[in-house]
């Protein structure tokens, strides 16, 4: 008998789910009149992937990278293996679980649209090689804390979300910027699980999209982005909790209404807007005081800081907002 033991990281799913969601899906389904598939296999018309060959200038997307390293943005550990980052990791859109590299590859990633609109001087839709072709590529170290209480250090390539916002032109009445991520039932299977609010969901208030921190990764390891990490443009916002940095984005927008995010929908006494790193504010279901990075050199427990470790560079953005709940 073959008899695995999880690792001290490895949450269960009705922990980092929302036990009233985790319970409620077998009487929900019970409910509706399911019982084989959750829903009829379909593509629903989104902005991102566009029809064609799957995949088939995603080869290309390798004449971006390497690019050179910005040496301003330090860490205070070495890299996480590529081979840990690549295949230890959460979307949602493929499933609840850890190891869903191999279903992620089905995603096709170009060609790929992106739509820049809401309150900007003029709407912009344009291919995501385009977008990375104007932007100034660069590779940042950073450290990458999940709210699961796991932790890692990656190198990205990819440029400041801030050159985005200078390239859509927001209007002055525009304080929120909100990101979506793809749709495909057929592709991501996760989708079809429609107690989710899909598809994903993420926000930044726009003096946080303008931070010098805030990044738009289009690259992992000096190579593309690979799919089960957010190809082709993922958020890294190296002070927030990971659920933040959303994958697979197709638009952004901007707008003067805060969004209800994607896990403030379905907790949001667990998964707040602002999703900031604070090791003295637990979650509700477990202590955030303590990490386990996953390093070179296996499993290390570390002290959770501040803000991730960025509070000298980000508490700025904060002061004005302290009745809010900025750690959750």
């Amino acid at each position: 008998m073959l008899i695995r033991i999880r690792k001290n990281w490895e949450i269960p799913e009705r922990e980092a789910t929302p036990q009233d969601i985790f319970y409620s899906r077998r009487s929900i389904l019970k409910n509706l009149g399911y019982s084989g598939a959750l829903l009829t296999s379909s593509i629903i018309p989104h902005y991102g992937m566009k029809s064609g060959v799957a995949n088939a200038s995603y080869r290309e997307g390798t004449k971006f990278y390497p690019v050179p390293r910005n040496s301003k943005y330090k860490i205070d550990r070495p890299i996480t293996p590529e081979e840990i980052a690549t295949k230890y990791n959460n979307y949602y859109e493929f499933g609840s679980h850890k190891k869903i590299w191999p279903l992620a590859q089905k995603l096709t990633v170009h060609p790929w649209q992106i739509l820049i609109n809401g309150l900007v001087e003029k709407e912009k839709l344009l291919d995501v090689d385009d977008l990375i072709r104007m932007m100034p590529l660069e590779e940042r170290l950073y450290r990458h804390r999940c709210v699961e209480r796991w932790s890692i250090a990656i190198p990205y390539s990819g440029f400041p979300l801030r050159n985005l916002l200078d390239y859509a032109a927001p209007l002055g009445s525009a304080k929120y910027l909100i990101m979506e991520s793809f749709m495909n039932l057929d592709l991501a299977l996760g989708q079809r699980q429609f107690w989710y609010p899909w598809p994903y969901l993420e926000g930044l208030a726009i003096d946080e999209a303008a931070h010098d921190l805030a990044f738009i990764a289009t690259g992992y390891y000096g190579k593309p982005i690979p799919k089960q990490n957010g190809a082709p443009l993922r958020l890294a916002v190296p002070w927030k909790y990971g659920f933040k940095h959303i994958k697979a984005i197709t638009k952004f927008t901007f707008s003067a209404e805060r969004p209800i995010s994607f896990w403030e929908s379905i907790a949001g006494n667990e998964y707040g807007f602002w999703a900031n790193v604070a090791g003295a504010v637990p979650h509700a279901r477990w202590s955030q005081s303590t990490e386990e990075f996953l390093g070179p050199n296996g499993k290390e427990i570390r002290t959770t800081k501040l803000y991730n470790g960025y509070a000298e560079f980000v508490s700025g953005l904060y002061r004005g907002r302290e009745s809010e709940s900025l750690f959750k």
